[in-house]
């Protein structure tokens, strides 16, 4: 009994570590419990099949796809559009957001402007960017990079600010110049908040996926999604969901992974 409390202890205390066997066990509960309620629902009839497929519906729709060749595709369309715009909307939102959290100047400059576009709506601009790019690659890129990269910009300057001005004053002490104290003290210090901003944002380019997609797309998951929804095939829109959430976890993983790799210091 004794060894249980403290079990119980352990895991009910704040920012206390627990072994990995642990971790995992919840983990895998929590999946254990989404599914078997899943389960219930659906072969027990509590929930129409025409609303909510069986699992194994979903699992012989994927199987049946990736036979005739039909899931790969889209998947990989999916996977091009939401790389392609993320990689683009970071490699130019970094810097700025870096800049605007490091220099007041910049930050008067561009707050006013970035914060009045971050929260105007995605999918009004879809018609827009039609218009203006045509349909294809591009329009689908544009989506993602004008639904994650003004939310970047923002954060990253949140946690380029955070950063201790006495790490500045002490490197200015030692003889660096300003470009050395952005470039040198700033930038590394904010690389563990940068990789835990893409993490999130990664997040909302795959739900933009979604609306870029939905939209004037002849391949991708959200394409599949909207084919089958004309055909009342909800295992296969089950099934699109289902991928692009697990592509969304495994790069939400890899992320993680890079930050230990790379900002080992800061856990």
């Amino acid at each position: 009994m004794s060894k249980r409390n403290s079990w119980l202890n352990r895991c009910l205390t704040p920012k206390t570590s627990l072994p990995v066997q642990v971790i995992w066990s919840a983990s895998g509960l929590a999946w254990a419990l989404l599914i078997g309620l899943w389960a219930c629902l659906s072969y027990g009839d509590v929930v129409p099949a025409m609303f909510l497929p069986t699992p194994g519906a979903v699992f012989d729709a994927a199987m049946r796809l990736a036979r005739d060749g039909t899931l790969g595709p889209h998947v990989w369309a999916s996977v091009e559009v939401v790389m392609v715009g993320f990689i683009i909307s970071s490699a130019v939102a970094v810097p700025i957001g870096l800049m605007m959290g490091s220099f007041r100047v910049v930050q008067a400059f561009l707050e006013p402007l970035v914060n009045f576009i971050r929260y105007l709506p995605v999918t009004s601009f879809v018609p827009l960017f039609i218009l203006w790019i045509g349909i294809g690659l591009e329009q689908r890129v544009s989506i993602i990079i004008f639904g994650v990269f003004f939310q970047q910009v923002v954060m990253i300057a949140d946690v380029s600010k955070g950063i201790s001005k006495d790490l500045i004053n002490a490197s200015y002490t030692l003889g660096s110049s300003r470009a050395d104290a952005v470039l040198h003290v700033i930038a590394p210090a904010s690389l563990p908040g940068v990789l835990d901003t893409l993490r999130v944002t990664m997040g909302w380019a795959w739900t933009y996926l979604v609306v870029a997609e939905l939209v004037a797309a002849s391949s991708g998951l959200g394409y599949l999604s909207l084919k089958a929804m004309r055909g009342f095939q909800v295992d296969v829109i089950f099934l699109a969901i289902a991928v692009i959430g697990l592509l969304g976890l495994i790069t939400d993983q890899l992320f993680r992974l890079l930050r230990l790799k790379v900002a080992a210091w800061a856990q």
